[in-house]
This record gives structure tokens, C-alpha cells and sequence, in this order.
């Protein structure tokens, strides 16, 4: 799990990701058989077949895309007593932002906190709004001239978190969305033994803020399939209908049937759900219609391309404790293992 807190305390926001992309690159260095970054900032490994398939003279070229980028915000102006507005980069739920710490990336790393109102001195009225972006700043202990020698509008910031395992089995952390499709991929990739296809596994930019990583990429490798490596909402808590269940923690890896961006092809899925039944491979299905994955961009590209998303289930989306079971993670990597070993036989 060392590559793993790597990734997930290294910060990279939508566009600012130059930091995380360093990391990844390295790892996958050590993996493949060619590394190269495009305009846009994706990293794409290439790990050619091992062997042509006897039904064929040249391999099929598979896509692996789990996004690097995490959300957070940008600071779009300082006031004349040092605190900092900001933009989201991203969506966030308000409330989980509250008495956070944050760090501020200017010309050097600051602390800070988010700030608001203390209830203190809150209106009755004011007590029962939901709280807003718009009502909430950054607070870094300094006076503006002390701020702008550091902080300049357009500078990024990410939330202040540590990754921790909680038991044997139990990980939280902020930015496992997606960092842990990233991990699972490089140690996919790790675990590789035989294979037929050519594997182009795309670590993607900017995804939270509308697929543009894996729409520039998948562009140009065009796949002839794609899994979207991303996590999946485990919604296995106190107050969810049974009905409402996306998926549960320790369930399993998840192989999706439909998002609001996809729907996955059927061959795809049944591919999947085959290698899964046979090596025992502990596995769920969801349907998840309020997000989507790179899996969106992938299928549209170019003439179409079959697609379909694998991802960890997660708690607390979109927050700084983000859980996640550690079988479900490596359910995944053996999935995507088998997967790519077989993948060859597939007709899709």
C-alpha cells in the first residue's frame, strides 16, 4: 500500500496535475515498455503483446484509463485582510468543507483552514441555510502583504489529509478517487504474465471536470476496447434504502452496468463477469446514475469503442475520507489481470 498513500498525498487538482503526473510516470517506467506524456498532460504506458493471437496479424489494442486528477480549488482573489476566496475545481458538498485544513500551492506550500461565520454570531435565518462555496474563504494566519510574497490568483489548493488504514482491511484517504484506479492499473500491469493485446494504460487528466484526458487520448490510440479504472459509490450506510444500494464495501469489485455517461457494452460485461466466476474473483455490478467515468469519452471516440468500467466501491465520495476495502482492491487487480490475459478471445 506504499505506492498507494504515494498517490494519494501527492496533490494534482484538474490542470494542475504536474505533480502526481511525475509520480506516475515513474511507476510506469517500471512496468512498461514505453512512456510518453501528450499535450494535454496524460501519461500513456505501452506494453506490447507478448505473443500474436493465431487468429490474427496484429494484436487488438486495449485502453486502461484511470484518472490522476483530484478535486479541489483555485484561489481567484485575496482580500485587504489576507483571507482567500477561491473557485471550486470540481464538485464539492459545502458541508463536508467546513473547519477543513487545506494546503495552499503558491510559490512555496502554505497551510491554511476554511473558514466561515462562526454560529456564534449567526441570525436565527442564517442558521438554517445549507452552507455555500460562496459563504466560505481560506485562512492562512497572514495579512495581505505577507499573503501576495506567496499567493497569486490561479494558484491551486488541495485539501489537507493524510492516508491512513484504519484496520487490516479499511482505507481512508482524500483523493482515492481516483488514485486507487491509478494503483490498481500500475499493479495490474505489475502482475502481468502472459498476454496478446498491445496495452496502452492511460493514467488521464482532468476527468472531474468533463472527461477531457480520455477523450484527447483515446482519441489517438484508438482502442479497440476500453475499462474505465475509476471507483464506484458504496452507499452501504445508515439512512440508504435497501433499493438505493449502489454497491457495498467488501462486496467485491464493481463492474458496471450503467452511469449517466454509459452504457457499457454487453459483451464487455459478460466478458468480465465470465473471468470473474471462473477464478472466483469476488465481484458486484452497479448502476450508477448520478456520475460517470472516462468510460463516456472512450466509447464516443472516433467511430465508437466498447467499453465498460471496473472500480473499487468507495464511502464518502468526494470528501477527505474517502473508504475503501483493501479486498475490493485487489479483487480488481485480479480482475483486470485475467482480464487482459483473455482479453484477446473476446468478440467485441
Amino acid at each position: 500500500m506504499d505506492l498507494l498513500k504515494r498517490l494519494c498525498e501527492t496533490p494534482g487538482i484538474s490542470g494542475y496535475e504536474e505533480r502526481v503526473q511525475e509520480v506516475i510516470r515513474e511507476e510506469l517506467t517500471k512496468v512498461a515498455d514505453e512512456v510518453k506524456i501528450d499535450k494535454l498532460g496524460n501519461v500513456i504506458g505501452i506494453k506490447k503483446a507478448k505473443k500474436i493471437p493465431a487468429n490474427s496479424s496484429i494484436p487488438k489494442k486495449v485502453m486502461l484509463a484511470a484518472h490522476m486528477d483530484e478535486i479541489g480549488f483555485m484561489v481567484s482573489s485575496v482580500d485587504k485582510d489576507g483571507f482567500l476566496h477561491f473557485a471550486p475545481v470540481g464538485g464539492f458538498d459545502p458541508k463536508t468543507l467546513i473547519a477543513q485544513r487545506v494546503v495552499v500551492h503558491g510559490r512555496e506550500d502554505i497551510g491554511g483552514v476554511i473558514g466561515s461565520k462562526p454560529i456564534h454570531i449567526l441570525e436565527e435565518e442564517e442558521r438554517k441555510k445549507v452552507p455555500q462555496l460562496r459563504d466560505l474563504f481560506i485562512d492562512v494566519g497572514l495579512k495581505k502583504e505577507e499573503v501576495l510574497k506567496m499567493v497569486k490568483p490561479g494558484d491551486f489548493v488541495t485539501l489537507d489529509r493524510n492516508f491512513k488504514e484504519l484496520n487490516n482491511k479499511i482505507i481512508t484517504a482524500k483523493a482515492l478517487d481516483d488514485r486507487v484506479g491509478v494503483y490498481v492499473m500500475i499493479e495490474t500491469l505489475k502482475q502481468l504474465k502472459e498476454y496478446a493485446v498491445d496495452i496502452y494504460a492511460v493514467a488521464t487528466v482532468q476527468e472531474e471536470v468533463g472527461l477531457r484526458g480520455a477523450t484527447v487520448s483515446s482519441f489517438s490510440i484508438e482502442p479497440n476496447v476500453g475499462i474505465a479504472l475509476d471507483v464506484t459509490i458504496a452507499s452501504d450506510i445508515p439512512g440508504t434504502k435497501e433499493e438505493e444500494v449502489v454497491t457495498t464495501l467488501g462486496g467485491g469489485t464493481a463492474i458496471s452496468l450503467m452511469d449517466s455517461h454509459t452504457i457499457s457494452n454487453r459483451k464487455v460485461v459478460d466478458f468480465l463477469r465470465n473471468i470473474a466466476e471462473e477464478y472466483k474473483i469476488k465481484y458486484q455490478t452497479d448502476v450508477l446514475l448520478g456520475g460517470g467515468t472516462d468510460a463516456g469519452a472512450i466509447q464516443r471516440s472516433k467511430s465508437g469503442v466498447p467499453v465498460c468500467t471496473v472500480s473499487v466501491p468507495t464511502r464518502y465520495v468526494h470528501s477527505v475520507v474517502e473508504m475503501c476495502h483493501k479486498e475490493d482492491v485487489e479483487n480488481s487487480i485480479a480482475l483486470m489481470t485475467k482480464f487482459l490475459e483473455k482479453v484477446h478471445q473476446g468478440e467485441f
